[in-house]
């Protein structure tokens, strides 16, 4: 007799696991099927928090090794221990996998190791390490499988020489030198850990800009922040080959536009062109579902083309990030309890968690251009934010942009210190739809980098008071 089960979840990331809870705190009975040996998907195991662990270290050991602590008054000869930096992050993920496992058992959620697949309406199979299989019933499948590195024509991942981001987290020594191919998030971020631990980091882009889609003046500033920083740029530029030997790799790239063809010599080469949906095995075809070219699968408010079978985070569309998949999942089990789940496209916001981060949420200028939106703008540098100077951290600025005729904010764009736990300010303003002038009205403490949200808002409409 197979188990009955209210929904069965595929995938334990953070679409998976937040779906998990939220069944479990409205009294579904629920499962949730990974092969992993741990739970978290690949944001918590090969992804945003082992990242995050290194961008913080990294960002400390540069802080100690250069002028920042000497202009501080601290004088110190650091070394870099990178077994134990490496040891740390470890230690770090372990905790937070142990974390969603405990959630799991306080929301009497069934975690089941394996491999899933469905195989027909109601059914899921799952494959354990051993061979053996199970069957469960379900009245409701989740998909939610996420995504996996992208790969590209003639450059080989083998993870030792040539790495995609999971290796990147884990590069036996620092590199004397490391090319990034391509200018997106991840590539940034993880070519920015290992450029402040020492390595000279190349990097390789096909378009004519880097992060795109990005409001197009904060990604120009983040460039000339990056190349100030030591990092090198080579834009409009496609790789067509790389060569890998036990020592180095030879990239062979030239320009889009056509010309002659150069060699670029590294220690390591990462393949960071983004990332694909993970759909293999999962027995889609068992109940008529395809996917698009990329690997999508649609859906309409979560629902796929098969009754009872949702989805949610990478492998369907939108922003390839965390809390968009927390966000879909907490609203398909709503929708599945009988609830009015919902999530809000529009205002999903975007991080970039180098030094200075980069934090968006809504409209750029761009697509307010576009689409004939009549729109002002409200900017203000962090160069005149007294907390920013004090700490010298003055790179940056907040961009605030609102409808020319109601005030209404309709994006923020942000490059600075600490913005990424700083736009969530904004997202809330824009969920309840304030105008630049309430944002421009309330008290924030002195002295904060906070205040430069409130000065960029009075900018809008031309009263800023510290610059």
């Amino acid at each position: 007799m197979a188990d009955q089960y209210d929904v069965v979840i595929i995938g334990a990331g953070p679409g998976g696991y937040n779906a998990a809870i939220r069944a479990g705190q409205l009294g579904l009975k629920a499962a949730i099927i990974e092969g992993r040996e741990t739970l978290g998907g690949t944001c918590l195991n090969v992804g945003c928090m082992p990242s995050k662990a290194l961008l913080h270290a990294s960002e400390l050991f540069e802080a100690a090794s250069g002028a920042e602590f000497k202009t501080l008054g601290i004088d110190v000869a650091p070394k870099l221990n990178l077994v134990q930096m490496m040891a740390q992050k470890a230690e770090s993920v372990t905790a937070l996998t142990k974390g969603v496992e405990f959630l799991m058992k306080k929301n009497k959620v069934t975690w089941i190791k394996g491999w899933g697949r469905i195989a027909g309406p109601g059914k899921v199979i799952v494959k354990s390490a051993d061979g053996s299989e199970q069957t469960l019933e379900t009245k409701n499948i989740l998909i939610a499988t996420g995504s996996e590195p992208a790969s590209l024509p003639g450059v080989t991942v083998d993870n030792k020489r040539i790495v995609d981001s999971t290796g990147a987290l884990d590069l036996p020594e620092v590199p004397k030198s490391l090319v990034v191919i391509g200018a997106g998030v991840i590539g940034l971020e993880l070519g920015s850990v290992w450029r402040r631990l020492g390595a000279q980091v190349t990097v390789v882009e096909f378009l004519d800009r880097i992060v795109p889609g990005m409001d197009t003046e904060v990604a120009k500033a983040f460039e000339k922040v990056l190349t100030k920083q030591g990092m090198s740029f080579k834009l409009s530029t496609k790789v067509t080959g790389a060569k890998a030997d036990a020592k180095s790799v030879s990239l062979t790239v030239e320009p889009v536009a056509g010309g002659p063809a150069e060699t670029i010599n590294a220690d390591y080469v990462l393949v960071a062109i983004g990332r694909r949906p993970y759909t293999t095995g999962l027995g889609l075809e068992t109940v008529g579902i395809e996917t698009d070219k990329r690997g999508m699968i649609a859906q309409d408010h979560h629902k796929t083309a098969a009754p009872g079978v949702w989805v949610v985070g990478d492998v369907t569309s939108g922003p390839m990030l965390a809390h968009k998949a927390e966000d879909e999942a907490v609203a398909v089990i709503e929708l599945i309890a009988g609830k009015a789940g919902h999530v809000n496209y529009g205002l999903i916001p975007g991080v970039i968690y180098t030094a200075p981060e980069v934090a968006t949420v809504g409209k750029t200028e761009e697509e307010l251009k576009a689409g004939g939106i009549a729109y002002k703008v409200g900017k203000f540098p962090f160069l005149a934010n007294s907390r920013a100077k004090i700490n010298h951290q003055t790179d940056g600025f907040v961009k605030v942009l609102a409808d020319a005729k109601t005030d209404e904010i309709l994006g923020v764009h942000m490059i600075g210190p600490n913005v990424g736990d700083m736009i969530a300010e904004y997202c809330v303003a824009m969920e309840f739809k304030a105008a630049s002038e309430d944002v421009a009205r309330t008290c924030h403490p002195h002295p904060t980098r906070s205040e430069a949200l409130r000065q960029a808002a009075m900018s809008v409409e031309g009263w800023t008071m510290q610059a």
